[in-house]
Order: structure tokens, then sequence, then C-alpha cells
């Protein structure tokens, strides 16, 4: 059984930047984010449900989902949104599960952004939360993509909010403005969570 990290933050936080750096320690890293494009992209079921419910204007000229074109529509449509997280939820768990049990690596870095919002605390052993400032992380994605500060906020105030976050954490990484501090505190976390990991895997194999 595979001790799961789960690496949350909210929008801008740079949780990508930090899962790479843990990607790079040799651990595995299952991306909810990278999942769900996956599982909308051409030839799949789930796309072709979301052409029947919203039309063929959410698809680009390419025949590939427009996603700026159904975020603009969940985010003003509540009934959309329920109606795509209920199609895509399930998909995605179910994937993210098959990864998880394909990891080869002491621990598994599960990044999942939603983790607070859709409750899924209980799926994971540790939780890991990026900190940022609501300020950095709306200067962060309007500048990467190139969204206007009303949508950006919009978007904050959809998720669940930074005191939320940390209640839930086990632990911590400030990533407001301190690069140079990040590797460190990522690496004495990985040995952390290899020595957890271990322990856990003496533990059943002694019960077994």
């Amino acid at each position: 059984m595979t001790f799961i990290v789960a690496l949350t933050g909210g929008i801008g936080s740079g949780k990508s930047t930090i899962a790479e750096q843990f990607s790079a320690l040799g651990i595995t890293v299952v991306d909810a984010d990278i999942i769900a494009r996956q599982v909308v992209e051409p030839g799949q079921p789930a796309l072709k449900a979301i052409v029947q419910h919203f039309g063929r204007d959410i698809l680009n000229e390419d025949g590939k989902l427009n996603r700026a074109a159904l975020r603009t529509r969940i985010f003003s449509v509540p009934e959309d949104k329920n109606w795509l997280n209920a199609l895509l939820h399930p998909l995605i768990n179910a994937e993210t599960q098959r990864q998880i049990r394909q990891s080869a690596s002491p621990y598994a870095l599960w990044v999942v952004p939603l983790l607070i919002e859709n409750s899924l605390q209980s799926q994971a052993d540790r939780i890991l939360v990026v900190d940022v400032e609501p300020e950095v992380q709306l200067a962060r994605t309007m500048a990467r993509d190139g969204v206007s500060r009303q949508q950006a906020e919009r978007i904050l105030a959809s998720q669940a909010t930074r005191e939320q976050r940390l209640a839930c954490a086990d632990d911590i990484i400030d990533n407001n403005n301190n690069p140079n501090t990040l590797a460190s505190r990522i690496n004495g976390l990985h040995q952390h969570y290899l020595t957890l990991a271990e322990s856990v895997t003496d533990r059943i194999t002694h019960n077994e």
C-alpha cells in the first residue's frame, strides 16, 4: 500500500514547481490537473458527453476542448459546474488510484488543487499545503493565464480559503518569495516522508 502525500494549494501558489522538485528526487507525482486534461482528450467518452451537454461551440477548431469557454460557462452557471464535476470526478479519481497503485517510489505525491473543496483529505496519509499571500496568487495568475484581476479574483473566491487549507495541513511550504530556501525545505520534507512511509511499511509487514 503506497504512502500518499497530498500536495494542495490555491491557484498561483506554485504547486507544479514544487511537484517538479519532488519528481527530481525520484518520487512518483500523480497530478490531478494532468489527469483532468487527459480524460477530456479527443476520442474520450467524457469529451463526447461535454459536447452533447454544451454544444459544439465548446470545442476549438482542432476538435479539442476550449477550456477558456468552458471555464467561463461553469463559473457563470452553477448547475453546469455541478454537472461537469459529476461527470469528471469519478473518471479522475479512478485514473488517480490506478497511477498511485503503479507507483514504484517509497511514497507518491498526489497533486490535487481541490483537495479541501472536494473533501478528499481522507484519501491521503499526509497533507502538504503550499501557502502564499492572496495578492501573490492574483499577480501570478494574471501573469500566467493572461486573465483580468476580476477573473482571477473570481477564481480565488471559488476555492477554499487560505485559512481552510492551513487548518487541514500536516506540513506547510511558504512559497511567497523565498526560492532560495525552497529546495532545502523540500529536501527536509522528502526525508521526513521517507521515514513515515518506511514506518508504515514496517507496521504492515509486522501485522501480516
